[in-house]
């Protein structure tokens, strides 16, 4: 048997919510995973294919193996044939997506023997947040919490129809783990009562389709102050995209890819946002991206 999965991409903190809110985006990665009598033998193209490991350090092997020893199954041999769209280490979800469909191939391969909740708790312990997992696995627009005893809980939305995103992917990567060393280790009460509120505004305005409230509701204090010293340009970009027609803009993930959130002016804010990082010297792609509400999808084939 061979199993086929496509994980959308997605996009996390979205200003406030940070490792709390999640969004899926109609960009995919593709896994085929089949049972073979012996050895890895791990295939990739598409973007970012020439970094990504083809031994026992790949991500989606690596989470594959989680579930086959959580399952109490093992396969003779593994092939994996790997296709992404997403491209990796810019804040678009690409590891998430890799653990995500690694994880449920790896169960659809054993024939199902973990529960959604199981695999859920499986890729968050590899991921380490909630935020892109949720998204990638269900879709839609997602509220994450980590409850006291560690169990992972979510409320999935369907966005506002009329929200489309555009992404302006930079030419550097920059790694999660990176971006978060710059991260202080404690915060001052006025901050966390400042991002409490404008998460909470930010939810109410998206799924409502309030989008003059999204203007205000993705400003941030605890991450997107800090991490602005690894991107460069990155209030210049804000600035264009703003001023051309968006109506709120953000680091996606932990960057370095900035994200917009727009109902026109898709091509417009797409032009300024590269033409203000041109002028920084950087190279940057632009993806426009509509928002995908129905998550992971796989089958046997």
């Amino acid at each position: 048997m061979k199993v086929s999965v496509r994980t959308p991409a997605t996009t996390a903190n979205l200003g406030p919510g940070f490792d709390t809110l999640g969004l899926a985006l109609k960009l995919y990665n593709t896994i085929e995973m089949e049972e073979i009598a012996s050895g890895l033998d791990i295939q990739c193209g598409g973007v970012c294919s020439e970094s990504i490991p083809l031994d026992a350090q790949n991500i989606v092997y690596k989470a594959a193996l989680t579930v086959f020893r959580q399952a109490g199954w093992e396969p003779c041999g593994l092939k994996i044939i790997l296709h992404n769209e997403i491209p990796s280490a810019r804040g678009l979800g690409s590891s998430a997506a890799a653990v995500v469909g690694g994880a449920v191939a790896a169960n659809k391969l054993c024939g199902d023997r973990l529960g959604e909740r199981e695999i859920l708790q499986i890729c968050v312990g590899l991921e380490g947040h909630p935020d892109n997992v949720v998204p990638a696995l269900v879709g839609g627009f997602v509220i994450t919490t980590v409850t006291s005893s560690g169990h992972v809980e979510y409320i999935k939305v369907h966005p506002s129809p009329v929200i489309r995103a555009v992404a302006a992917v930079p030419s550097f990567e920059l790694r999660t783990s990176d971006s978060r060393k710059v991260l202080p280790e404690s915060f001052g009460f006025s901050d966390v009562v400042y991002n409490v509120g404008h998460a909470a505004f930010f939810v109410g305005a998206f799924i409502t389709g309030n989008l003059s409230s999204l203007r205000f509701a993705m400003e941030d204090r605890l991450h997107q102050p800090y991490r602005e010293s690894l991107i460069p340009g990155m209030r210049r970009v804000f600035e264009a995209a703003m001023s051309s027609g968006a109506q709120s803009v953000s680091i996606s993930g932990s960057g370095p890819t900035l994200i917009a959130f727009v109902n026109s002016e898709d091509e417009r804010v797409g032009n300024a946002m590269q033409s203000a990082w041109a002028q920084e010297g950087i190279s940057s792609d632009i993806i426009h991206l509509e928002l995908d509400t129905q998550g992971l999808k796989a089958e046997t084939v």
